[in-house]
């Protein structure tokens, strides 16, 4: 039993349900099109100054975690927001880990689908003031993700907002990047919520306009846009938009509040996933997922919905925060060896929160191995003074 304190100040005992679920591949093909956003893990033995420089990289820990992912059946968003990019996370180490990534992905017997976020960040917003120099920024990444044999996501940019673009912008530089690109892209919405440097993006600072915009350029480029993945936490908007798609272009919902009502649709509609939430909760989405393609609505909401209390704890106010709940999940679990984040981002939330997300997990039945979750719990109470 554990004694876990709570956000009402108290601390009360805890008992761990023991009723988890096996992490498994399905066992028929998936409906919906499944991407896990992934986090890092720092090596503490090589890390120095870990606020400033490149991060020291456990490269073991990194890619056995991704490996855990993959043997349920999830594709991967590598090299994403959720990788701490530009909170901790360089170009060059995401360069690595994209390189890394793919070369195991491709020997993985499952044979995987990645795709690979492309930005403009190995260039500091100084030197990002004009659409050539920002297209060059970007070129230089997706040349790198496609070399390594990674699916390109163009990942939301802040250096768009920092100039002030407007729609007709935001055209020219995407239509050019979708031109370019070798194979069918995925755009990439990300809300203020998870980085305020992109507030007005698409050149409108109203959703409604931002939209307008966006739909435009995939109207565009119908023929080289795989879908878009959109994470401003807004259901509604979301039912809207994936509506106004062309055919054959996949909404892929980041929506970590609401995807299990996104994903199951709503009968016409329905989105696919790309979530960090999903690198939390990977048994109960593979096997939810699983349930779905069978048709068999019932599993999927029994699995599916008791994660989604564990998603908001998550993914809470101050949301760009969200990736150190999920690095403690991955630990809790032993898909890795120890709770050490670039930057030492593990610290970006309290022990309140680590607590709740603790108990929401056994909830949903993710914590795959309940003694050794406890085991761990127990030491990082004991840091915090509690044990």
């Amino acid at each position: 039993m554990l004694t876990l304190p709570t956000y009402s100040g108290d601390l009360e005992p805890y008992t761990l349900s023991g009723d988890p679920l096996i992490p498994r591949a399905p066992e028929v093909p998936l409906t919906r099109t499944a991407f896990a956003a992934a986090h890092i893990v720092s090596d503490p033995m090589r890390e120095r100054s870990p606020w400033m420089g490149r991060p020291a990289v456990d490269w073991d820990n990194t890619l056995r975690f991704r490996h855990w992912l993959w043997d349920q059946g999830l594709g991967l968003a590598e090299a994403m927001d959720t990788a701490q990019r530009g909170m901790g996370t360089d170009w060059d180490t995401a360069k690595e880990l994209i390189e890394r990534t793919m070369r195991e992905a491709k020997a993985h017997p499952l044979r995987p689908r990645v795709a690979c976020g492309a930005g403009t960040d190995q260039k500091p917003l100084s030197d990002l003031g004009t659409v050539g120099s920002i297209l060059g920024a970007y070129s230089e990444q997706m040349e790198a993700i496609e070399a390594a044999g990674g699916q390109v996501i163009l990942m939301a940019s802040r250096a768009l907002p920092a100039i002030g673009a407007g729609p007709n912008t935001y055209a020219e530089v995407y239509n050019a990047l979708i031109e370019q690109a070798a194979e069918p892209v995925i755009l990439h919405w990300l809300g203020d919520m998870f980085d305020p440097a992109l507030r007005g993006y698409w050149g409108a600072n109203d959703i409604a306009s931002a939209s307008d915009a966006v739909l435009e350029i995939i109207a565009a480029n119908r023929a080289k846009v795989d879908g878009i993945k959109i994470s401003l936490l807004d259901q509604a908007h979301e039912e809207a938009f994936r509506a106004r798609l062309p055919v054959g272009v996949r909404l892929y919902t980041g929506d970590d509040f609401n995807y299990a009502a996104l994903i199951a649709g709503d009968g016409t509609h329905h989105s696919h996933a790309l979530l960090g939430a999903f690198t939390a909760i990977a048994p109960a989405a593979t096997q939810a997922l699983e349930a779905l393609a069978r048709g068999d609505r019932a599993t999927y909401d029994a699995l599916l919905e008791p994660t989604v209390p564990l998603s908001r704890e998550i993914f809470k106010a101050p949301t760009q925060f969200y990736k150190a709940g999920i690095a403690f999940l991955a630990w809790l679990n032993g898909a890795q060896g120890h709770f050490i984040m670039p930057a030492g981002f593990q610290s970006s939330r309290e022990i309140t929160h680590y607590a709740e997300v603790l108990r929401l997990a056994d909830r949903a039945r993710v914590l795959v191995n309940p003694d050794l979750a406890e085991q761990r719990m127990m030491l990082l109470l004991k840091l915090y003074g509690l044990g």
